[in-house]
């Protein structure tokens, strides 16, 4: 066989196993012991000397060996090299062989990248010392377009970047579990993770390799992860790497699950992002049923809105039904009077007692209580839960079926809306937010300013920065949309690092364009909103301070108005704020029922007339459960959102207090005197 014939073995060779390819990999070599290979590999007098070299000894073929010479393709984990075929020819043959060995015996190292279409020189021609001209055939192939990158980065940059995703592949593999692929894909079906959605697809297919990959020894794992990184792509090469990757590793090393997706949502979700669901997989659920059933707890799941009648009265503080209905009854001058707001500002040197002092001095002789019902108070409304199955065995770790809920979501201001809506946080110690171009279009340019007691600025030059203080002005509109309301808001999140004093709070019209209208405001601290509304048109340039709020030295707020301003009350659970309402029962939480004592947070109920709970409140809290229900927490949480509290007549809903928090309720008392008095906690 000619060197040609045999070349064009080799071409047809190479179009063969390259066909289904997408790329060629290299292998580790010494470029020049590869080379020596081919040459010393001749059978003797096969590879004699020509001249001053050896016959075989060209600088065509041997750009051509160390260029491509130990190139391979990878089909299903299997390598196939370009020397890797029969010649038919014993001289060649043992040539080819040697070199086919010599580089299925070696590792991959790289991608094999070219900007080139084909590599060698097919021939060329030589005249002699007699004036003939003889031609010289060379090693040459043409590379099928696929193989030839055409794009603006050095063939080292593809390269370094294919290397990578090879690398952060290999990685993954080897540090993801299949059980951690498994359980983010069950959560992603349940709608439990925040866009997981988005990863259904590249966690199906990495699992795929991951169950491949699994199946391979250790010397086949290292070809895999090059093969299928390149047909895997960019996304699932790289998935450790994800915010998504962050989860499965975290889960394949034993973290907890619910701090790893904590984690996961820290890198992806808003930071007021609230999760649907709770965190539970299949077998966490099918463990739990299993043991709700040994212990007899399946009639105990079903839960409802307590009523008076399902409480013994050893457990009543205080009942004030009876005034209750009469006040139900009286004529329309006493209805309007009650719908009256009023400020809080207006028992500012009220009578203060501590709590336990009012139960036990205060309530033995009152016939009628009413608690001023403050916006602040929203977040304390709280519903009693009673078991749905009357003398079902108690999950708790005290000695009833009885639990408690807190309110989770209360309706906001239309202008906190608004501030949300456009970025912007509305849960600090202090808010200051401004709002125009909602009731007639204003496309002026207003700035909210605060000027701190350090003398410190805080307005749109420094816009998304946290200050000391812990002041940020996180929204600044500076062309309002037709239509859409136009805010900016000042939100300080720490008490402890406001320094005390003024906090001067100000508008200032930066570009009158056109708009004729003024602007509202709101101030909120201690869940008290002051409202205000300037209905003036301001000039170019114009500054109108809305108020000034110090910080006293006990670390409370109180407030100086520039311009008037009023309380805004609010319809939470059929209740309307800032008035004084009628109080049906006072109770200690059921954790303190029966004089129990020391288990858990003692809390105190005012329960209060037509309060009435619109939301769907969990059942229970794991808080509550007993030890040995505790393994199974993420289903109990699970449960406690899933299963619905069933509505009653008369439900127990209103206001509830910690013993461990601070607060404050004025309340008016009625026995035989009437006095307002202050409830310290």
């Amino acid at each position: 066989m000619t060197f040609a014939e045999m070349k064009i073995v080799m071409q047809k060779h190479f179009a063969k196993i390259t066909k289904d390819a997408d790329r060629l990999f290299e292998v580790s070599v010494d470029k020049d012991e590869l080379w020596n290979l081919y040459l010393d590999s001749f059978p003797a007098g096969t590879n004699e000397v020509y001249r001053e070299r050896r016959e075989h000894d060209c600088s065509c073929c041997r750009h051509f060996i160390k260029t491509i010479g130990n190139v391979v393709v990878l089909k299903d984990n299997k390598v196939y090299t370009i020397w890797g075929f029969e010649t038919g020819d014993t001289t060649y043959q043992t040539v080819f062989n040697a070199l086919d060995k010599y580089i299925k015996d070696r590792a991959i190292s790289e991608v094999f990248v070219t900007k080139d279409s084909s590599i060698g020189t097919n021939s060329n021609h030589e005249i002699l010392d007699n004036g003939k001209v003889t031609t010289w055939e060379h090693f040459y192939l043409k590379l099928p377009d696929k193989f030839v990158d055409h794009s603006y980065n050095s063939v080292a940059e593809v390269k370094g970047s294919l290397r990578d995703t090879r690398n952060v592949f290999k990685r993954s593999l080897d540090e993801i579990s299949i059980e951690a692929i498994e359980t983010v894909l069950e959560l992603i079906a349940s709608n439990t993770l925040y866009r997981g959605n988005e990863w259904k697809d590249v966690l199906k297919k990495f699992l795929q390799y991951k169950k491949a990959y699994e199946k391979l020894t250790n010397s086949d794992k290292e070809n895999f992860a090059w093969e299928k990184s390149n047909e895997a792509g960019i996304v699932i090469g790289r998935i450790r790497n994800h915010s998504i990757g962050t989860l499965l590793v975290d889960i394949s090393e034993n973290v907890d699950l619910d701090e790893a997706v904590r984690k996961y949502e820290a890198i992806v979700a808003p930071t007021n992002y609230k999760r649907p669901k709770a965190i539970f997989t299949k077998k966490m659920l099918e463990d739990a049923k299993k043991t709700i059933e040994e212990l007899g707890f399946l009639d105990s799941l079903g839960r409802r809105h307590a009523t008076l009648d399902d409480i013994t009265v050893n457990n009543i503080l205080f009942s004030n039904r009876d005034a209750a209905k009469r006040i139900q009854n009286g004529n329309v001058f006493d209805q309007m009077l009650s719908e009256a707001v009023l400020s809080p500002k207006k028992f500012a040197k009220v009578e203060e007692i501590a709590v336990e002092k009012f139960i036990t001095d205060v309530l033995p002789s009152a016939k009628e209580i009413e608690v001023f019902f403050e916006n602040q108070h929203c977040k304390n409304m709280v519903s009693l839960i009673a078991p749905k199955v009357f003398g079902s065995k108690t999950m708790f770790k005290w000695n009833n079926g009885f639990s408690w809920a807190y309110a989770g979501n209360l309706t906001d201001s239309s202008m906190r809306e608004n501030v949300k809506a456009a970025g912007g946080s509305v849960d600090g110690v202090l808010r200051f937010s401004i709002q125009w171009n909602d009731d007639e279009y204003n496309p002026n340019d207003f700035d909210a300013h605060c000027i701190e007691p350090t003398g410190n600025e805080i307005y749109y030059p420094n816009k998304g920065s946290r200050h000391s203080s812990s002041g940020m002005l996180d929204v600044d509109i500076v062309s309002p949309y037709r239509g859409t309301p136009a805010v900016e808001n000042i939100i300080w999140s720490n008490l402890q690092r406001m320094p005390v004093g003024k906090y001067d709070l100000f508008v200032h019209c930066f570009s009158n364009n056109g708009g004729r209208s003024g602007f509202k405001a709101e101030i909120e601290f201690n869940g008290q909103i002051y409202s205000f509304e300037y209905n003036k048109e301001l000039r170019q340039g114009e500054m109108v301070r809305v108020a000034e709020v110090t910080l006293n030295a006990d670390r409370t707020f109180s407030i100086k108005e520039k311009i008037p301003s009023n309380v805004s009350s609010k319809e939470v659970w059929g209740l309307t704020t800032n008035q004084f309402v009628p109080v049906s029962v006072i109770m200690y939480s059921p954790n303190y029922w029966d004089e129990q004592s020391g288990i858990g947070n003692k809390h105190y109920f005012f329960m209060l007339k037509d309060c009435v709970n619109p939301e769907e409140p969990n059942g229970y809290y794991n808080e509550f459960l007993k030890e040995n229900l505790m393994k199974h927490k993420r289903v109990f949480e699970a449960l406690g959102s899933k299963m619905k509290v069933e509505n009653t007549d008369d439900q127990l809903s209103g206001i509830g207090f910690s013993s461990t928090q601070r607060n404050a309720l004025i309340v008016k008392v009625k026995g035989q005197t009437e006095r307002v008095m202050k409830i310290k906690f």
